[in-house]
């Protein structure tokens, strides 16, 4: 019986890219794979021709060789087929070649990328957390400050190689600095990580004392964080090479600070806006007068309180909120009026008290309204 064409057989045009190729190839293998058809006898023939077409037409050499002169390219010794015979499609070993490269397309980031050669030879470094709590009147100006972290650094016993004396890793003899070990399993092709030199790619003949053969031992480093004016709960700040040295010379990871800002007295943080609740007495709050506020630079301000304020009311001192994070305009702080009312009254007070209240029969425009409404409410009920 006649050999299909490779490219019919695969399902793509002849002038078909290699990524093109290899996504028909991978659909195909899906498709017609003998463990998904076990009621198809036909389908492990047809499979065995997928992989034959994908084995020629993967290889440039032969793909060209094939355009060219078709099947007859790999009968007879004539050039682009294998040493001794030409190309022979259809065995276990040419499978595993060819379904090799779509396992690797699947699975190899998963594994640390195709071939894995070096991958491990220097790990980078992990990355690290620190949490930091500061002011409020901190978070306001900005700050230098200095933070103990407990890290991993490079040896200097071995300068971070790993081996006695600073010598260099040995290529790993079982997988040839591969990092990883293929098997193969019927049809398919297992990556494991290599257990000689779990997954480094280089083993080390004589380990440094110090380190143990890692290339960092564990420190605690001293560190001044510049902390920018405006940052609030939640501002991560990365420090780039200052986290876990790598392993075996490999590059350092990253430090993040993270800010956490601590709840202030007086002070309530909206955004860039503070918030500032003031006691006036009824006196003040009922004729009017000035106050003075703190502001969060340390500074003060004089508020003017119009006459006959009341609770909840806000004012607002515009430009003495929180600097903005990364620029612009600063906050605003708004101050929020409590009306307080006196306690532990003297006799004379109260005597005082009595007599304003009857003097105050048209002052009270609040209590007027809803006294009013409540009139009606009741009436309405009755009705």
């Amino acid at each position: 019986m006649a050999k299909r064409d490779y490219y019919d057989v695969l399902g793509v045009a002849k002038g078909a890219s290699a990524d093109e190729i290899k996504k028909a190839y991978r659909k195909k293998a899906k498709e017609l794979h003998p463990d998904s058809n076990s009621d198809n006898p036909e389908a492990e023939d047809q499979f065995k021709e997928a992989n034959e077409a994908y084995e020629c037409l993967k290889d440039a050499e032969k793909k060209a060789a094939y355009d060219r002169f078709g099947h007859a390219a790999f009968e007879g010794g004539m050039g682009g087929g294998r040493p001794g015979g030409g190309f022979h499609g259809g065995g276990q070993g040419d499978f595993a070649s060819a379904f090799s490269d779509v396992f690797d397309d699947l699975f190899g980031d998963m594994m640390g990328g195709r071939g894995g050669g070096g991958r491990g030879r220097a790990a980078r470094g992990a990355d690290l957390r620190y949490n930091l709590r500061v002011t409020l009147e901190e978070a306001y100006s900005g700050l230098q400050k200095t933070i103990k972290v407990p890290t991993s650094v490079p040896c200097d016993a071995c300068e971070g190689s790993g081996a006695e004396g600073g010598a260099e890793p040995q290529t790993c003899p079982t997988c040839s600095g591969m990092g990883k070990v293929r098997a193969q399993q019927g049809f398919f092709t297992v990556e494991r990580t290599c257990p000689t030199c779990s997954g480094m790619g280089q083993i080390i003949q004589n380990p440094c004392k110090s380190c143990g053969g890692q290339g960092r031992v564990h420190k605690e480093r001293s560190l001044s964080v510049n902390i920018p004016a405006g940052v609030e709960t939640g501002t991560r700040i990365r420090l780039a090479g200052e986290g876990e040295a790598g392993m075996r010379g490999g590059p350092a990871g990253d430090l993040y600070i993270f800010i956490e800002v601590k709840k202030h007295e007086i002070f309530e943080r909206e955004d860039t806006n503070l918030y500032c609740r003031v006691p006036v007495a009824m006196a003040v709050a009922a004729m009017g007068g000035d106050i003075e506020v703190p502001t969060i630079d340390g500074g003060r301000s004089r508020v003017k309180i119009p006459a006959g304020s009341q609770s909840g009311r806000q004012m607002r001192l515009r430009g003495k909120g929180m600097p903005a994070l990364r620029g612009g305009n600063p906050g605003d702080m708004f101050i929020e009026l409590a009306v307080e009312t006196p306690v532990n009254l003297t006799s004379k007070q109260k005597e005082l008290l009595k007599e304003f209240e009857a003097l105050s029969e048209n002052n009270n425009p609040e209590s007027s309204s809803f006294f009013s409404s409540v009139k009606n409410f009741w009436d309405s009920m009755k009705g």
